[in-house]
């Protein structure tokens, strides 16, 4: 498996990349939304991509919108990664083609737990 993760604090892509590869999986990590769609490009394919909402330039929601867009990433599995915990925000990240959310703060048996959900992990 191979996981993309979009986020502009270092600190929690580090974190991520982390948990990711104690799940035996290959990481490529970005600061931000162009960078990932760059990554895609260039790294793809992905089986995931795990993507924080609020970050400056592009947005977690504007790159969804993007990568869906795209048919050759149809495949992609979308995680939003936020603390936003209102209805509103996570029915507008499905319409726009996110597959699941992540909410902070969050933990590795977290992570797993949406992973097998998605049908990532056994």
């Amino acid at each position: 498996m191979k996981v993309l993760i979009v986020d502009d604090s270092r600190t929690m892509r580090n974190f991520l990349s982390a948990i990711v590869r104690d799940l035996s999986m290959e990481v490529e990590q970005a600061a931000g939304g162009e960078e990932a769609l760059q990554c895609l490009a260039d790294a793809g394919p992905f089986d995931v991509a795990l993507v924080d909402w609020d970050m400056p330039g592009m947005d977690g929601l504007a790159l969804v919108r993007r990568v869906r867009q795209d048919p050759g990433w149809n495949a992609t599995k979308l995680m939003m990664v936020t603390a936003r915990t209102d209805r509103d925000a996570v029915v507008e990240a499905m319409s726009w083609g996110a597959d699941d959310f992540l909410m902070k703060p969050l933990t590795a048996d977290m992570v797993a737990d949406k992973f097998r959900i998605l049908g990532l992990l056994d």
